[in-house]
């Protein structure tokens, strides 16, 4: 809770007669001395009277009213440190404070009241400059990543934000301006410009992209919400001088503008381990409205359910799917397309290496589902536990899914035939060590089923790193 200082609101009776008692009777234990003491300080009530902020240097002092406003709710002591402690939190999330100390006090002065408090926040401001070294895990890949960051540039927690990224199949750079709404930092408009060259050896494909994107967050009930433009200007290449002709086909340069829209309720207990819980993130994605050469409706969804079973367990399900389906009849884009297979997917096949290809490049799909179920345990005999044992988890888990191209002449149930054609499962066991509460490692005996031509399978022990399972 950081440093809280309190001094006592009323000294106490010190004299026999105040007290309606011998003198005699004042020598008691020190102990039920400081229990008496105690209970004035929590169960009287008190006043806030006035809130003071130290340290301050570019800080606006408007954009903190927001922030500790609440304390002068506070009706007892032990609510004033509560609600103290709430703001010092909320003071320290605008990411423009190294620290923040919290001192009460009684009130002061020709306005004091007898149940008056003074707050005091003692602040210390983060530096103009700041650098950040650090590595990343992403979908079965890894960055190292070089930060330059100005924070409270304008005084009111905005933030700038200078990000280069080398990684075993990405490169990429940006400059990202950061603002925050005044009293809701959840709500904050977030401007972005990137180049990002990659690198996707299932497909023989290098793609490198400029653009400029903004995006607005915001909460809505039990709802996160993101509204998001981008303008992408995309050059695709050859991998390998033996990419197949319909990646060739697809080299070359093109634009895209795109309006997007995420929904997330996420009610887990835990974005790694949880073992109670759920999560529903939905996405809409429509590109050519706003200009472009990119024209598309592409919508998917995640779910996931967790429940607690005996002895620690934890039984896990996942249901994701997605379709695309491109507009004024231009044929989509392979850069565009769903992919499905890998160790973070369908375990016990290549990475991506599920659904259409040619000459052994994979083109993705635009349509795809895929579903799991996980059984989740201690490690046996519980080595490490309540310590570094804690990190990992057993599992056992049945995934199955499908990609593939839709003919959208036919109706729904002709695309749900489809979508039930050659079906790809697998099912296996291994370890799972969570890297922080943001990424986890997986390495895992996979048996893969349903097999089909051109499929590459990973049958036996596959290694997996990521940040999004299935």
């Amino acid at each position: 809770m950081g440093t809280v200082h309190a001094k006592s609101l009323d000294p106490l009776p010190m004299h026999g007669r105040d007290l309606g008692v011998n003198p005699d009777d004042l020598m008691e234990p020190p102990e039920q001395e400081q229990e008496s003491k105690q209970e004035v300080l929590e169960n009287k009530d008190v006043v806030v009277q006035h809130v003071n902020i130290q340290g301050l240097g570019r800080t606006k002092e408007d954009l903190l009213g927001y922030e500790i406003s609440d304390v002068f709710h506070a009706k007892n002591l032990i609510d004033v440190m509560k609600r103290a402690h709430v703001a010092r939190l909320r003071l320290l999330r605008l990411g423009v404070f190294k620290e923040v100390e919290v001192l009460i006090d009684t009130s002061e002065g020709k306005d004091a009241l007898p149940n008056g408090l003074d707050i005091t926040f003692e602040v210390t401001e983060i530096k103009r400059l700041t650098g950040s070294y650090n590595t990343m895990v992403g979908n079965n890949e890894g960055s190292m990543v070089l930060g330059l960051k100005l924070p409270n540039v304008f005084g009111r927690a905005e933030k700038v934000t200078f990000q280069f990224s080398y990684g075993t199949k990405e490169t990429s750079y940006g400059l990202s301006f950061f603002k925050p709404q005044p009293g809701y930092f959840e709500r904050n408009f977030t401007l972005n410009l990137y180049k990002v060259t990659g690198q996707f050896p299932w497909s023989s494909l290098k793609e490198t992209d400029r653009g400029l994107s903004a995006e607005l967050n915001f909460p809505l009930g039990v709802t996160s919400h993101t509204l998001k433009w981008e303008g992408v200007w995309r050059e695709l290449g050859c991998l390998a001088r033996s990419a197949s002709f319909a990646v060739r086909e697809e080299s070359g340069h093109s634009l895209k503008s795109a309006l997007s829209h995420s929904m997330s309720i996420d009610l887990r207990n835990s974005a790694i381990f949880p073992n109670r819980g759920a999560l529903l993130r939905i996405n809409q994605e429509l590109a050519g409205y706003t200009g472009g050469d990119a024209s598309f409706l592409k919508e998917d969804f995640e779910l996931q359910l967790n429940r607690k079973l005996f002895w620690d367990s934890v039984l896990s399900a996942s249901l994701w799917g997605g379709m695309l389906y491109p507009l004024r009849g231009q044929p989509s884009c392979i850069a565009d397309r769903f992919y499905l297979g890998g160790p973070t997917s369908v375990r016990g096949f290549g990475m991506y290496s599920i659904g259409p290809q040619s000459e052994g490049d994979y083109l993705g799909g635009e349509a795809y589902w895929a579903g799991g179920v996980h059984l989740y345990t201690p490690l046996p005999f519980r080595p490490g536990k309540g310590g570094f044992g804690d990190l990992f988890r057993t599992h056992f888990f049945l995934n199955a899914g499908n990609l593939c191209n839709l003919n959208y002449g036919e109706g729904p149930q002709a695309h749900l035939q489809r979508l039930a054609e050659c079906i790809r499962w697998s099912y296996g066991a291994g370890i799972v060590l969570r890297l922080g509460n943001i990424a986890r490692l997986e390495l895992n005996y996979c048996v893969p089923m349903g097999v089909q031509s051109g499929d590459r399978i990973c049958d036996g022990v596959q290694f997996g790193a990521g940040i999004r399972f299935l």
